[in-house]
């Protein structure tokens, strides 16, 4: 068995499972078009946010299999992006200062910047630990 790193949290995923019935832990664990269902049907009516409950152990071992680990912590940007994404932290904690301003500046850039994190957050971390080198 090949070791892989840790990268999302079952204890955060499980914290964020409480608000589930809005998407959360869905688009913690890389699965936006469900995330987006469970929004718009208050977790498929409350029944898929039920069997979710169940279903966090796999999902966080396909979110640890699927997204690379390194410098930038996944469980610290999506804290900071689902309780100040419309301050941009989340864009600063990875060294998008420019965006994490503009984001400051625009609530979020009038908060459908907040909505395409919310999507692509995992690939973005993704990206940035492929390119963080450590000397």
């Amino acid at each position: 068995m090949t070791y892989r790193p840790d990268t999302h949290s079952k204890l955060f995923g499980y914290l964020l499972w409480i608000f589930g019935f809005l998407g959360a832990h869905r688009f913690y664990y890389g699965k936006p078009v469900t995330g987006t269902i469970w929004f718009f049907t208050f977790g498929l009516f409350l029944i898929g946010w039920i069997v979710d409950f169940f279903l966090i152990p796999s999902m966080d071992e396909q979110a640890d299999r699927r997204f690379r680990a390194g410098a930038i912590d996944y469980n610290i940007a999506w804290l900071l992006l689902t309780f100040t994404g419309v301050f941009g932290l989340h864009r600063m904690y990875m060294g998008k200062w420019i965006t994490g301003i503009i984001y400051l500046l625009t609530g979020g850039l009038f908060l459908i910047g907040i909505l395409y994190d919310f999507w692509t957050l995992n690939d973005q971390i993704s990206e940035r630990n492929g390119e963080i080198r450590f000397s």
